[in-house]
């Protein structure tokens, strides 16, 4: 019997790093679960995210746009009210879009009374969900943003007895030492010692079970199930036992070079110089948070073991196509930075499985994929997989199914994008730079990575030569450094000049319509000279007539034949 999917599972890590999975080649950090889904599906080694910062990737993802398309630029500038999300493009199908965990979205509220839309309403609430109905949010984000205050998992904490204002900070994400003094989580220091809340009942395996509730409530229609976690995101606290599993020996060596330091690109040296990237940098930290880091992961793995079992219990494996995937990753003190901030490849290539049931994908199971994919290509895969057609006027992306099914389109891309707006950041404050000069795009082929910047020079790295990327070729006047800054300094403007905003009218209908006679306009005629001109021109469209809006057929009759003479159509 033939296999098909029928519904997909969309999974998404935060701040996840590819390098820090075992099937992506980490030695002491083993990921089984994750592994075996690989072993039943493609790893894709060369995927990169639109925005090395949360909320633009994650927009990009749900949207298949680039930033500059959507215009959600950094976390909690909202997605205007108006795009096209996954959810929109696969409900029409027959799809049920649902979210349970993270989406990192500010809903546009000032769009929705423009246009009329209660945000209580189930359209406002899409809206506010990048398109998906939600089954659980949670962002992780609270209290702070005054955006997540109080969600459904600090009521579930305090039902189990972690009771206070704030049991998600206080709890899940606190420590607590051996004279009862109980830190914060948010305090780099403590990354290393677990959390208060036992493991069952911090957040991974919460928001699993939520994952595992909606499945349970979904029935026979097909869903796209986005589960979202927060983690490992920081906090990078963890309860045991997976906060005792690894040591600062574990970790991955630091990968960062005092020549990096030594006259970097301004906007670099500004990066280097935020308070996340400078604590970093000292001595002692990254030991303190890899321990976190690495058991956040290691609970997560573990959760999607639980989940992999779950679906084999429902039998849903072979109907259901699930994707794990990260919105960005963590520089985690390489380059000197801390957090997300910059292009190098430890923050913009993210871990890619795919897991399609379909027997037409069993060729590649258990391969690797070389080709360059971005976030923008999972949209136009789930629409491919409901038998949608292809938009690419609404979407930038492309179908990875082909890739699936072993067979790599003549026409694949060249090229990878990234962008970033950092005129939210600090360093835009440093460098005294107006809020539309702080942006900088990225484009690489895969060997050469080329990042321009407004007001100044740009940077690039070789790839093949200089993989830890520690030397900025930018300014560099080595006759093939110089022409690789040109040949991708093109190639990102004509990446920048395709049109990207007429997204109300399809490719498709704009070449099905007919350009003369100008038969769309109720009979408008422009450019004839007489009634022979245009029984002339509409004979040599005749081909093309039949599919056209018949309250025109009367006019031209009308204009063609004022006798009334009738002639086939």
């Amino acid at each position: 019997m033939q296999k098909r999917v029928k519904n997909v599972l969309f999974i998404m890590c935060d701040q996840l790093r590819a390098d820090h999975l075992s099937c992506f080649g980490h030695p002491t950090l083993k990921t089984p679960n994750i592994d075996g889904l690989a072993a039943r599906g493609m790893i894709f080694d060369r995927a990169y995210v639109q925005s090395p910062v949360c909320g633009p990737s994650r927009m990009s993802y749900y949207t298949g746009r680039y930033v500059h398309s959507h215009g959600a630029s950094w976390n909690f500038v909202p997605l205007k009210a108006g795009e096209m999300t996954i959810g929109d493009h696969l409900r029409p199908l027959g799809v049920r879009s649902v979210l349970v965990g993270k989406t990192h979205m500010r809903a546009d509220l000032a769009g929705m009374s423009r246009l009329g839309i209660d945000p209580a309403s189930q359209v406002g609430m899409r809206i506010a969900e990048c398109g998906f109905d939600s089954y659980e949010r949670d962002d992780g984000i609270h209290p702070y943003s005054g955006h997540d205050p109080d969600p459904a998992y600090n009521a579930y904490l305090r039902e189990q007895g972690f009771d206070g204002d704030n049991p998600w900070e206080t709890w899940a994400n606190s420590t607590v030492e051996d004279d009862g003094t109980i830190r914060s989580g948010w305090f780099l220091k403590y990354s290393n010692r677990p959390a208060r809340v036992p493991d069952e009942h911090s957040e991974t395996p919460y928001i699993t079970r939520r994952a595992m509730d909606f499945i349970r409530d979904a029935g026979d229609q097909p869903w796209c199930l986005h589960l979202s976690y927060i983690k490992p995101h920081w906090p990078y606290i963890v309860p045991e036992p997976y906060a005792s599993m690894y040591g600062p020996e574990d970790a991955l060596p630091v990968v960062r070079s005092d020549a990096e330091r030594q006259d970097p690109h301004p906007v670099y040296a500004a990066m280097m110089d935020h308070r996340v990237s400078r604590t970093f940098s000292r001595d002692g930290v990254r030991d303190a948070v890899m321990p976190g880091y690495m058991g956040l992961i290691k609970q997560i793995d573990d959760q999607l073991g639980v989940l992999f079992a779950f679906l084999e219990a429902q039998g849903l494996m072979d109907s259901t196509m699930i994707v794990f995937t990260s919105d960005h990753g963590d520089y985690l003190g390489d380059h000197w930075m801390g957090e997300k901030d910059l292009f190098h490849e430890p923050v913009i290539r993210a871990p890619l499985i795919i897991y399609d049931p379909d027997d037409r994908a069993d060729a590649t199971r258990g391969t690797r994929c070389d080709a360059l994919v971005e976030a923008v290509d999972l949209a136009p895969t789930f629409i491919d997989v409901y038998g949608g057609e292809p938009v690419p006027h609404a979407v930038d992306g492309c179908s990875l199914r082909p890739l699936l099914f072993g067979l790599r389109p003549a026409a694949w891309r060249e090229h990878v994008v990234c962008e970033y707006d950092f005129a939210f950041q600090d360093s835009r404050i440093a460098l005294a730079a107006k809020p539309r000069d702080a942006w900088m795009r990225m484009i690489s082929d895969g060997r050469w990575k080329y990042v321009l910047f407004e007001r100044y020079r740009p940077m690039l790295f070789d790839l093949a030569a200089d993989p830890n990327e520690f030397t900025d070729l930018g300014a560099s006047p080595e006759p093939e450094h110089a022409a690789a800054r040109t040949r991708l300094h093109e190639a990102l403007f004509r990446w920048a000049r395709q049109p990207r905003q007429r997204v109300t009218i399809a490719d498709g209908t704009i070449e099905s319509t007919e350009i003369q006679p100008r038969i769309s306009e109720g009979g408008i005629l422009i450019g004839y000279w007489d009634e022979a001109d245009l029984a002339q021109a509409r004979q040599s469209f005749k081909p093309r007539f039949a599919s056209t809006n018949p309250l025109v057929k009367p006019t031209l009759d009308r204009l063609t034949h004022p006798q009334g003479v009738k002639h086939d159509d």
